[in-house]
């Protein structure tokens, strides 16, 4: 039996529509087009449902016929959301209050969507974590309320099953999968205490034994929590609104390992600056962080956290592991021109790099074949639009907005795990009408008047770095970092100067340059002795650029020219040994 193709939904100024995914990326022709603006829409977990509100009402149909399931009068939604069973819809609206109703009227509801019935209302005032958080069988959900965790058990809310009493607790994440469920939770630093994340097993949450693992620092005024597929260990970004030494405008990221095995470690990174993005393998077994002032770099960790791939450094902000976890692809969105660099993560090898400028939206289709980019309203008003690519670098569909129209949002439809099996990865581009847009290799600016002479190595603003497997050296060889490598470098040259000083000097047989430390008998003239020890100085220095340069480090225009003048100087030492 053929796998499906995914939908995509798309929604913008024109109203709500469903697109059949490639080969097709044709409208659904069962759901007609809404021509009404949605403000929010959403795909059930199994992809079978489909919801949106327009403004009037929320309306849920089923994916595959667009048949209706249930339609509520709740014409300010703002947010929807489906547990992942599909027996309850959430519903958020934002919490208002008016002087005949100062308390406001209870903004989170949830619906029962077979009988279409209200479960529960309840107060949600902020939007951050509006949704409750269910376990995958439902047996469990939590809400945050008031620095509370609450705990509610088969889909009951009329009754709390359980409390976590820890002060404070600003933040939680509940693990995926099935029982039992863990949770962590973060409680910010205080009056000079440090923050910490805790990992617990439900329904175990007090005691002083009952934390399966326990994480503290510094450095924290807010964090990201990320569970593993496997729910077996969480990576926690704490960063700082300010950056006190001043070193960077985004603050301060650290990144953090749990394991619920108790297992905890802080996350070495290579180079300074920011943490852009973090994302965890499908497998569980490794995750890719995104760092360092730009060009940024990106590395592969597994759960010892020690480096396994280093894809040295480039112009990119964020990471998408495929679903199947076959391929991976670093990009540089937002203030970045749209990057997009396609790895084959079993072989480390490079597949495409395609470029998606103002691109302000990735994701990858269920299939593992293929990516959507679009450039959406608010975050860019000019040029909106969506395409459909294959990962080797193809467009295959590409679609831009009218004129005076926006595009708001565009979202695949989701399937059950193992319904995409993994395909072997292909490097040759597939076949597509629209072709592919392989970013050209840049060059630097240079006068006309330069033009016609031969080109010279231009210096570089910053310092670049190939991936691993693309650096000159003994394949396999463990890369060092720059002051390991520097280190290096002394000991041997302090190696090599001890050696030398315990050999004898062979008197020189040639009046060529002579390029180790060794006295020279002096010509009798202090001036001439001067001048010679200068041009001896000069000719070792271009010896040490010419080994640079043969190393491949880019040299600068100044170090170039100095190459340049060595047979001069050669001939100036030549003269002044035969003269004396």
């Amino acid at each position: 039996m053929a796998p499906p193709v995914p939908l995509l939904a798309v929604r913008g100024s024109d109203g709500t529509s469903l697109l059949h995914g490639p080969p097709q990326c044709e409208e659904h022709a069962a759901f007609p087009r809404d021509s009404r603006p949605s403000r929010c829409v959403t795909f059930s977990r199994d992809g079978t449902l489909f919801g949106w509100c327009n403004g009037h009402s929320v309306s849920v149909v089923k994916s595959s016929d667009g048949s209706i399931v249930s339609t509520f009068d709740l014409p300010k939604t703002a947010l929807l959301e489906f547990s992942p069973l599909n027996r309850v819809l959430v519903t958020w609206q934002p919490y208002r209050t008016s002087q005949d109703n100062p308390q406001g009227e209870a903004n989170l509801q949830l619906w029962d969507l077979q009988s279409g019935q209200l479960i529960k209302a309840l107060y949600q005032k902020k939007v951050e974590s509006w949704c409750p958080s269910w376990s995958d069988d439902e047996k469990i959900s939590v809400r945050s309320v008031s620095n509370e965790l609450h705990f509610f058990e088969d889909n009951d809310f009329s009754t709390i099953a359980n409390k976590l009493h820890i002060q404070k607790v600003s933040d939680f994440a509940l693990s995926p999968g099935g029982q039992p469920s863990k949770l962590a939770v973060y409680v910010p630093g205080s009056k000079g205490a440090p923050s910490f994340v805790r990992l617990y097993q439900y329904p175990v949450l007090g005691g002083p034994t009952a934390a399966l693992a326990n994480k503290s620092f510094f450095k924290a005024d807010k964090v990201t929590m990320q569970w593993n597929k496997k729910a077996s260990a969480v990576l926690v970004t704490a960063s700082t609104e300010v950056d006190k030494t001043g070193a960077s405008y985004y603050g301060e990221q650290t990144l953090h390992y749990l394991a619920v095995n108790g297992e905890t470690a802080l996350v070495q990174l290579s180079k300074n600056g920011p943490i852009y993005d973090v994302v965890w393998s499908p497998n569980s077994a490794e995750f890719c962080v995104v760092y360092g002032f730009m060009p940024a770099k990106a590395t592969v960790f597994n759960l010892k956290c020690d480096p396994v791939f280093d894809f040295g450094t480039g112009p990119r902000n964020a990471a998408y592991y495929s679903p199947q976890g076959h391929i991976l692809v670093l990009a540089g969105f937002g203030n970045l021109r749209g990057q997009m660099e396609v790895w084959d993560v079993k072989k480390y090898k490079q597949v495409s790099k395609p470029q998606a400028p103002d691109a302000t939206h990735f994701s990858w289709c269920p299939d593992g074949e293929h990516i959507v980019t679009a450039t959406c309203s608010p975050r860019l008003r000019v040029g909106n639009g969506y395409k459909i690519w294959h990962y080797t670098g193809s467009v295959l569909h590409k679609w831009d907005v009218a004129a005076g129209s926006d595009l708001w949002e565009v979202r695949w439809q989701l399937f059950p795990e193992g319904t995409f099996p993994e395909r072997a990865v292909k490097y040759q581009a597939a076949p597509s009408e629209l072709g592919t847009t392989q970013a050209a290799p840049t060059q630097a600016y240079r006068p006309p008047a330069l033009r016609h002479l031969p080109a010279t190595p231009s210096a570089k603003l910053h310092e670049e770095e190939p991936p691993q497997n693309m650096r000159p050296g003994v394949p396999g060889e463990k890369s060092l970092s720059k002051s390991a490598a520097k280190n290096q470098r002394k000991r041997e040259a302090k190696k090599a100067a001890r050696q030398e000083s315990k050999s004898e000097p062979e008197p020189p047989s040639d009046p060529a340059p002579v390029t180790n430390s060794q006295s020279e008998p002096t010509s009798g003239d202090p001036e001439t002795d001067k001048k010679i020890k200068n041009l001896k100085k000069k000719l070792k220095a271009i010896e040490e650029l010419k080994e640079q340069q043969a190393s491949g480090k880019v040299l600068q225009k100044n170090q170039l020219e100095k190459i340049q003048k060595e047979d001069q100087l050669l001939k100036e030492l030549e003269e002044l040994q035969i003269g004396h």
